[in-house]
This record gives structure tokens, sequence and C-alpha cells, in this order.
């Protein structure tokens, strides 16, 4: 038999709801310092200060088709115009359309002096010296006036802004090659427990696969961070306190799972109360009740997961993602909430907030919530067909098929 370490007297747990201790871990830490980054990398960063566009957009007016530049009040059906030049896109010649006359223009080109119409070559016979014309149009048709969408000097995008693709080419099209953002933190991830092989290696009897560490790394990495570690040790007190150690002097924030609750080999309780300032917590939620939040020796905030792999997993996505998001800089830390409609019943445990798994059918318009996986928090087989958890409140003990619910989205967006 293997003696059980005895480990410090532990205090009282604090006892709290989901939304105060995602309070207490929000405060742990705010965003990180700024840093010039070029803009082919700021993707999923955020900005540090608003931006300003240094161009109109576009710059000139442009021609929104192929065709011909022309004085729309000129134009008629039948037709024939002489064709005086040609202006492809890049051309960087003053270019003048002489009355009576046509310029043959490409998509994106600039628009002749004088001209006040883009004819598409649709609505022509193509003619390179000549051409007739088949249809007419208005005034402003096909044009692209300057200015009409990015005026020089507007606020382009805002502090806080998380940067997509979309916001990537906004920043080079108004002349940005970098811009500040907020540093990325760096997370380390430590699992533990003696019963953890690494994945890939043969099993014994009493032993499992590794798992929370690269689920809860990828979860990092996906929220905008940078993970440096991932490691784990078995249950031992020293060894947890080494490598915490370590791991704080190379990570802003440090992730544990397992060894949080009140076994006798739960030794990351036992060496977080023995390194730095920590409080041990019983929130109000289903899965992942044991929970530890605080700050190592040296200051780094520490956050302390249940092992069971799906509490692991709700409890990154409720407490440690948004912590990792306002780090980040990002102004709106949280995931989007919408309202679904469950195909089953449900029963809740009273005084408990219960995050159930659940995928979201979009085909009737109105997303549907249908539950995967059990309430145990080691069923993780349905896990990674998850894409929402719904969120059940407190007081509610049951809901029937049909019923509204609130929906925590998991899909990744582009920031």
């Amino acid at each position: 038999m293997v003696d059980a370490p005895a480990g410090p007297a532990l205090p009282a747990r604090t006892v709290r709801s989901l939304d105060e201790h995602a309070a207490a871990v929000l405060a742990l830490a705010g965003p990180l310092p700024a840093q010039t980054v070029a803009v082919a990398a700021v993707r999923g960063r955020a900005l540090a200060s608003d931006v300003r566009s240094a161009v109109d957009l576009p710059p000139w007016d442009s021609s929104a088709m192929d065709g011909y530049a022309v004085r729309a009040g000129e134009l008629r059906p039948g037709a024939v115009l002489d064709v005086v030049d040609d202006v492809p896109a890049g051309d960087t010649r003053t270019v003048r359309l002489p009355p009576g006359a046509a310029v043959r223009i490409m998509t994106g080109a600039p628009v002749p002096a004088g001209a006040d119409a883009v004819l598409p070559v649709e609505l022509t016979d193509g003619g390179t010296s000549r051409v007739r014309l088949d249809g007419v149009v208005t005034a402003g048709a096909h044009v692209r006036r300057r200015g009409e969408d990015v005026r020089a000097g507007d606020v382009v995008l805002r502090a806080g802004d998380l940067l997509g693709a979309g916001a990537v080419g906004l920043l080079a099209a108004t002349g940005h090659a970098s811009v500040e953002v907020h540093a990325r933190p760096r997370v380390a991830v430590l699992s533990t427990g003696t019963e953890l092989v690494a994945p890939g290696d043969p099993l014994r009897h009493g032993q499992i696969h590794e798992s929370n560490g690269p689920q809860l790394a990828a979860a990092a990495a996906a929220a905008g961070a940078d993970v440096v570690a991932v490691v784990a040790v078995g249950d031992d007190v020293d060894a947890v306190r080494a490598a915490l150690a370590d791991l704080a002097a190379r990570a802003d924030v440090v992730v544990t799972t397992g060894g949080v609750s009140v076994g006798a080999y739960d030794v990351v309780r036992d060496a977080l109360l023995a390194d730095g300032t920590t409080q041990l917590v019983h929130v109000r939620m289903q899965p992942g009740k044991p929970q530890a939040v605080g700050v190592l020796a040296d200051g780094t905030p520490v956050l302390a997961l249940p092992g069971n792999p799906v509490s692991s997993f709700v409890s990154f996505e409720v407490f440690v993602r948004p912590l990792l998001r306002r780090m980040l800089g990002a102004r709106d830390v949280h995931r989007r909430r919408l309202t679904a409609v469950l195909t089953t019943d449900v029963r809740s445990p009273a005084g408990r907030r219960q995050l159930l798994r659940a995928r979201l059918d979009w085909s009737t318009g109105t997303p549907v919530a249908e539950l995967v996986g059990g309430p145990g928090s080691h069923l993780l087989g349905a896990l990674a067909r998850a894409d929402a958890l719904v969120d059940v409140a407190e007081d509610v003990t049951q809901l029937a098929a049909g019923s509204p619910v609130t929906a925590i989205d998991l899909r990744e967006h582009d920031a």
C-alpha cells in the first residue's frame, strides 16, 4: 500500500457563484504591454490604440467595371464614339477625356478627368479604336468616388479591437505597415497525476493517457496566447512545487489541472498552499466545483482547474479564456451568448449552475441545442462534437424540451 501524503492542514474553502469566481480571476491581470508588430503578423492580436487612416480610400475616383469612361449626357444607344486612350489598373498618368469620345478603362483604374460614368463593356461592341454603344448609363454609374469608403484621418479601428483577416486588409489598405498591439500572454500548462501516460505510450492497468495538457494548450492558443510549456508530473508535492517555479519564470499565467480537490493525493492544492498566495474555492457549478486561484511566489497568476477532462475544459472556457483575452487587450473578453431551443428535457441540481455540452443545429434558422454526452465530468467522448455550452441557472432545476435556453457559442470566429 502506498502511504498518502499528510500535507498541510486545509483552510476552509471559499464558496462562490460562477460569476463571482470569474470576476476574481479577471482581477488577476490586465492587458499586457504594447509592442509594434508588422501588419502581416497581427491577426488575432488586439490593438493597443486607435488607428487612423493615412489615405483616402479609394485614393482617387476609380472604375468599378471593365468598360469605357464616358460623359453620361453624351450617350445615345447606337452611337459610335472614338476610343482615344486606354487606362489599365496601375496607370499613373493624368488622362483627360475630350468631348464626344470614350476612354477604355479597366476595373480599379483611375477615372479620367472629364468623365462622369463608366459604361460596362457588356453594353458595347467592345471596340478598341471606335466603340458602338448598345446601352447607356447615368452620371456616377460604376464610379468609386475618392474617399467614399474611408477619409484620411478617420479612425478605422479602435483600441481593443481584435484583428481578423478583414482588419488586416483594412490596415494595409489605409497605409499601415505596422501597428501597436498588446503582447500575447505566455501560458504554461501543468497536468498532475501519477496515472498519466504520454499519448501514444502503452497503458498499464490503472493508467490513462494525458489529455488535459494538449487540450488546454490548444484552447489557450485558440484564445490568442503563446503556449510556452506543457508539462505533466506525478503526485509529488516537491515535484509540483519545482515545476510551478520553473513554469512561472517562463509564463505570464500558469494553468494546472488535477490535484486541487479534497483528496489525500491532491498535491497541487498542497503545493499552492505552500508557495504564494492561493485561495481554494468551491464554485457553485457543475462540472468544475473545485478550483483554486492566486499568485505564485514571484507574482505569476495561477489558475488550478479540476482534473476531470470535461471539468477542465468547461473551467477553461468560463474562467481562463476570459483572463487570456483580457491580457491580450481585447475589449470583449467573453464568448458570444445566444438563445437556443432545447431538444430534450433537462434536470439540473438545485443550487448549481450547470453547463451542459451541446451541438447547435442552425438548419431551421433559430439555433436548436442538442445535448451531447452525459453529465459525468469524465465523459470525454462527446466533447469534440460539442460547439456550445447550455447555461442553466442555479435556481433552475428542470427544463422541458422546446424551452429557450442561453447557449455559449464555442465556435472559433475570425477575431
